[in-house]
């Protein structure tokens, strides 16, 4: 069973990570979102709420597409939540060529730590290619329109977290 690891913070999930996960579910057999922890980057949303989006937009893919999907939260580093999990491929989502520098660096490192599993680059969509969680968290914030960008239940998770905020 080939099966491959599309690790993130999905803070929140997108329409640009939904649109990798289906291209990549066309790839393998089982891929596993790994939802990373993260207390460095300081989420929006704690690691539940993240979970329980992603899951929810994964199972919505699942009906799509078919495929097994596992959304698995993660803390350690990235090459060993790939072996833990089983992957021999790493799926990466590529917006522009300023995330190639970072994360050709990320290859480098990861295929020294273990040159046996694969890191496959998919490009997003060229709709989705602005789309970042970065800049959908600060649209958000200053009640900027982001429904193009997410699904609606993510949307009105966003609504929600800020409302409750002010």
């Amino acid at each position: 069973m080939r099966t491959a690891l599309y690790p993130g913070t999905f803070d929140p999930i997108t329409l640009g990570h939904i649109d990798i996960i289906e291209r990549a579910m066309a790839l393998v057999d089982r891929l596993v979102i790994g939802v990373a922890i993260n207390r460095d980057k300081g989420p929006m949303f704690d690691l539940e709420q993240r979970v329980s989006m992603v899951r929810h937009e994964c199972d919505q893919v699942v009906k799509r597409t078919g495929g097994e999907i596992l959304v698995h939260p993660f803390e350690n580093l990235l090459i060993d939540c790939a072996r833990d999990v089983g992957a021999r491929v790493i799926i990466r989502g590529l917006r522009a060529v300023a995330d190639f520098e970072y994360e050709f660096q990320m290859v480098g490192m990861n295929r020294a730590l273990d040159s046996s599993i694969e890191t496959v680059f998919l490009m997003a969509d060229a709709q989705r290619q602005s789309i970042a969680s970065k800049l959908v968290k600060e649209i958000a914030r200053l009640q900027g329109d982001v429904s193009k960008f997410v699904t609606p239940p993510v949307h009105e998770a966003l609504i929600e977290k800020l409302h409750r905020k002010s």
